[in-house]
């Protein structure tokens, strides 16, 4: 991608149906193919890829839209540099998963980032998805479940971050496989649609109840 990344961003209130600008003031760098997830208090951003030549950034920052300030995440710990992962929020902690390297090697692990302590740690590799990019990944309330990713996979795992164990979904009625597909948590099902299987776009999607 040409041009200029930006490091900006803006916020809207809809019951003054008003916009206001982000502080700046250690913010990250301007980055595209990132996470975000929000706390309940703070908005963490997370990796990503910072320019033109797809460099991944294993960086990520804090905002607090209360005080409009940022504050950078630690560095140790972390997950490698990767662009194009996930994240979901659990209540407590932020679980990242999966992606892609610089040379777009997809990846096949994880952290878990627990704001309350600045502080990082390792997803189990046991049982874990295969290296992963363009997937999606719901919190149910009580797991991270992912879905789909290159090369276009029908299959899905589920994640228990009180247990730190991984274990697969059913394939049986799942959607073709896809990337770069949509997913939701409805309270219940992770509903899929649309995406890619390399050779056209995709109307179709799926429901998944985990307690199935």
């Amino acid at each position: 991608l040409g041009g200029l990344l930006s490091n900006e961003g803006i916020r809207y209130n809809p019951r003054t149906n008003t916009w206001g600008a982000l502080s700046t003031v250690g913010a990250p760098s301007g980055r595209f193919a990132l996470t975000a997830v929000w706390t309940g208090r703070e908005l963490i951003v997370w990796g990503g890829i910072i320019n033109g030549s797809n460099v991944v950034t294993q960086d990520g920052a804090r905002y607090d839209p209360q005080t409009d300030t940022w504050t950078p995440m630690a560095l140790a710990g972390a997950p490698s540099a990767r662009g194009l992962h996930t994240a979901v929020w659990t209540g407590r902690e932020m679980l990242v998963w999966g992606g892609v390297t610089t040379t777009g090697t997809p990846l096949v692990n994880g952290a878990r980032y627990d704001p309350s302590t600045d502080t990082w740690a390792s997803l189990s590799s046991a049982g874990a998805p295969s290296a992963l990019s363009y997937h999606t990944a719901v919190w149910s309330g009580r797991e991270m479940i992912i879905w789909g990713g290159g090369p276009y996979s029908s299959n899905g795992w589920r994640y228990d971050p009180r247990i730190d164990t991984w274990s697969p979904t059913t394939t049986a009625g799942a959607p073709e496989g896809r990337t770069s597909h949509s997913a939701v948590w409805t309270g219940r099902e992770m509903v899929i649609w649309g995406g890619s299987n390399g050779i056209n776009y995709l109307n179709t999607g799926g429901r998944y109840d985990p307690a199935l």
